[in-house]
């Protein structure tokens, strides 16, 4: 894998945002998580990847020991009661508004955990040869692999784009 200087390489967020919005990426996303995948280690094994970043079953743990609780209390309640409040909100103006406040709740969490996980691997410079199969590792086992492959192929390009700093 082509080596990016590292004036190029975004920040995990930006990295993220560019990421789920290549085609096919929300919706991969969505599929994995129905899976049982965390999205934000998923995107962060991604970010890892595509720099070429060694992947150890320590690292793996750390980042594993730092998402899981946040996750869980603190994502996973917003999102359960923004899933909740959509049948009713189609037709309450008001709960509509609230759950699109909590809707950005949530993406906040998401964002803040982003942001924990890139400072807990920013230290990891280490180069390896051939890509890590940061994805393979951090997703579930049932994690359809050809849906892993569509976020792979997306990051990739997202780290190869010129100007993408």
């Amino acid at each position: 894998m082509k080596k990016i200087p590292e004036r190029q390489v975004p920040g995990l967020w930006r990295f993220a945002l560019a990421c789920y919005a290549r085609p096919g990426v929300e919706a991969a996303c969505l599929a994995l998580q129905e899976q049982g995948a965390d999205i934000c280690l998923l995107l962060c094994g991604a970010w890892l990847e595509s720099r070429a970043t060694a992947c150890t079953p320590e690292r793996i743990e750390a980042l594993r020991a730092m998402a899981a609780p946040w996750q869980q209390a603190v994502v996973a309640p917003l999102r359960q009661l923004r899933r909740q409040w959509k049948p009713a909100s189609t037709g309450d103006p008001a709960l509509a508004a609230l759950r699109d406040r909590l809707k950005q709740l949530e993406l906040d969490a998401e964002r803040l955990l982003l942001a924990r996980l890139e400072d807990a691997c920013r230290a990891w410079d280490d180069q390896q040869p051939a890509a890590a199969d940061w994805l393979a590792e951090l997703s579930p086992p049932a994690a359809d692999r050809a849906t892993l492959q569509i976020l792979r192929d997306a990051a990739h390009q997202d780290q190869l784009a010129p100007g993408s700093d």
